[in-house]
């Protein structure tokens, strides 16, 4: 018991020490990093997705094909890269102009609550509006299950400049379009969804839980001073007046008002009148309503482009300073340890 009692008091004198010296390092790189000049924040990142899918074509046959067979395939590839450099050849020779292949800039929108993602979104769009011509095709790989209204107010604007630059804009929607989700779907020329993507609502909520019976019982008294007649007509302390709900309530009419007359622009062939009402659908549903365009996966929908049009994954990178860095490490942990758990509890309510 001895030797546990002086394990146990050297391993928490170790971990002490250690946590000390990173809680140090922490500190002195944000003291050293004070009155620096401000760098770039980050970085765009280039993909394309053509080699992607030929490397994944090249070693299933390399795998799959016996030698013969894979010899002649490959004799048959050699000759027709070799006509297509002597076409080149010949062209640049007579000074015959070749018309470029069509390109497809693809970007993704994973949305949260707060539509987060939406300043990394901002520098993709700027990337592609540096470069892209009017016969270019932007595919948006969207996924939100709605949130805030400003800020996919603003993720919808940074689509629309895609649109107001003549480009083709494509989005996609594998599992979820939802509210703010589909404020910036309906910018798309098109819609694409995925049988069981989750399609709407179209509709506004405000949830605000309010503690003001339970703060009486315990006798606090819980003071709202506002200056103006109808500010913050409910809040989680004060007492919920009907006034101010229908306040509220007429608040949350008016979005949604604005919500609607901005699918009305950008989607004229929806009918309102029976999809504005907070309900949501199945892509298989989206489209007999003309939420949605056309039902195919954004994987098979980039295979069908992939023999005719180049193919660009563009991704903006944040860079991170050294505590950024370890304040992320740290939510990522604590975010997988409560997955975990949740997970575990799921499952076990399962098996119940």
């Amino acid at each position: 018991m001895e030797f546990l009692a002086d394990y146990g008091l050297f391993f928490l004198k170790t971990l002490t020490v250690l946590i000390t010296a990173i809680i140090g390092m922490v500190a002195i790189i944000a003291v050293s990093a004070r009155g620096k000049i401000s760098q770039p924040e980050g970085s765009i990142d280039i993909k394309k997705v053509n080699d992607i899918f030929d490397d994944y074509q090249e070693t299933l046959e390399a795998n799959l094909l016996d030698t013969e067979a894979l010899k002649d395939l490959r004799k048959e590839q050699k000759k027709i890269e070799k006509a297509k450099a002597k076409s080149l050849k010949k062209s640049k020779k007579d000074k015959t102009p070749i018309a470029p292949r069509p390109r497809a800039f693809i970007i993704k929108f994973d949305g949260d609550v707060k539509a987060s993602a939406v300043d990394s979104l901002r520098q993709e769009v700027n990337a592609v509006l540096t470069i892209a011509s009017p016969k270019d095709e932007v595919i948006i790989d969207l996924e939100s299950p709605g949130g805030m209204v400003h800020t996919y107010g603003l993720a919808a604007s940074q689509l629309s400049r895609l649109r107001q630059a003549d480009l083709n804009l494509t989005i996609c929607v594998d599992r979820v379009a939802a509210s703010g989700g589909y404020l910036m779907a309906c910018v798309g020329q098109q819609i694409l969804a995925a049988p069981f993507a989750i399609i709407g609502s179209i509709g506004v909520l405000a949830q605000i839980p309010n503690f003001n019976r339970a703060l009486k019982k315990i006798d606090i008294d819980y003071e709202v001073m506002t200056a103006g007649e109808h500010k913050a007509p409910v809040t989680m302390f004060g007492e919920v007046s009907e006034k101010g709900k229908a306040k509220l309530q007429s608040e949350l009419e008016e979005t949604h008002e604005l919500f609607k007359n901005f699918i009305a622009d950008n989607r004229p062939q929806v009918d309102l009148s029976s999809v504005a009402t907070g309900e949501v659908w199945y892509g298989q549903q989206a489209i007999n309503l003309n939420l949605v365009d056309r039902i195919i996966t954004l994987d098979d929908y980039l295979l069908s482009l992939r023999s005719s049009v180049d193919l660009y994954q563009i991704s903006y990178a944040e860079k991170k300073t050294l505590p950024e860095k370890l304040g992320l490490m740290v939510s990522h942990a604590l975010n997988h340890t409560i997955d975990t758990a949740l997970t575990k509890d799921r499952q076990l309510s399962l098996t119940k």
